[in-house]
């Protein structure tokens, strides 16, 4: 299999600007839901789903496709808005349907929607399944690969560092992970609790193979994924240092959006400050 897509640089930036907007408004339109580390992510989930991963948004359960796993699942409104954009669903369908009763785009994912791998909920049970996944892959002798995406704060959970270790000592070279450096979490800076420095150096400890990037660059995110792929006998670890509420003023850097949405006025101010961009 290969990428459907297969976006140029600035095809690339278009969609993660539509995917920021679309997240919004699915935000407000559920009126619950996190903002930040989602507007933050977006460069990075457009990367791998329309330039990165093998996969087959008609045929979600082929069995050659590249496994993408979210172990941060209350990223729910990037993974919807980036699974819709590549015709997993529809936008409309998700702007709608996001967070309402009875529907199948719940706040953190599960496998009643298209395109989800994992069912997500406690942070930190991603990685040991991306683990998983990728050792049966070995075993079997395919070649698809886990994209595994995960929060800087997650790597305070023990779970994360155990399965990060097995897998560099099992030299899972079909794992490629994104780590959303955006020093947030609920009740204020990742770094109050757990250097940058002190994870770099674990992973490196484990055996993984570690990039740092500006995650909101889309060059620097392709040229790492070209680089990742290109990695063999270890596991790559690509650090994304990306800004929280990318796009948005008022939220951008600023930990209380981390788990709320924007409502009323807030709302106007968002799509108008993301309107505003220029998109090269």
């Amino acid at each position: 299999m290969q990428n459907p897509f297969n976006y140029s640089t600035d095809m690339l930036k278009k969609t993660a600007h539509s995917i920021r907007v679309d997240l919004i408004k699915a935000l407000a339109h559920a009126g619950s839901g996190h903002s930040g580390g989602p507007l933050g992510l977006a460069d990075c989930t457009t990367a791998v789903y329309f330039y990165g991963a093998n996969i087959d948004p008609h045929n979600p359960h082929h069995p050659d496709r590249d496994r993408i796993i979210f172990s941060a699942g209350h990223y729910s409104p990037v993974i919807y808005a980036t699974l819709a954009h590549a015709g997993y669903f529809s936008v409309d369908h998700f702007i709608a349907d996001y967070r309402m009763f009875g529907g199948c785009l719940d706040g953190h994912p599960n496998f009643k929607t298209p395109g989800i791998e994992t069912a997500s909920g406690p942070l930190g049970q991603g990685t040991s399944q991306a683990a998983g996944m990728a050792a049966a892959a070995k075993l079997d002798k395919k070649d698809w690969r886990v994209w595994l995406f995960m929060s800087d704060g997650e790597q305070q959970e023990g779970q994360v560092q155990e399965a990060a270790m097995w897998m560099g000592y099992r030299k899972l070279d079909n794992v490629i992970a994104i780590l959303d450096a955006n020093n947030m979490q609920i009740d204020g800076q990742v770094s109050n609790v757990l250097g940058e420095k002190w994870i770099e150096e674990n992973y490196r400890n484990y055996g993984w193979y570690c990039i740092t990037i500006d995650g909101n660059d889309m060059k620097q995110i392709s040229h790492a994924i070209d680089e990742a792929k290109e990695v063999t006998g270890k596991p790559t670890l690509i650090i994304a240092h990306t800004v929280p509420g990318k796009g948005v003023r008022f939220m951008e850097n600023d930990y209380h959006w981390h788990g709320k949405p924007p409502q009323g006025k807030e709302v106007t101010e968002a799509l108008d400050d993301l309107g505003k961009i220029r998109i090269n």
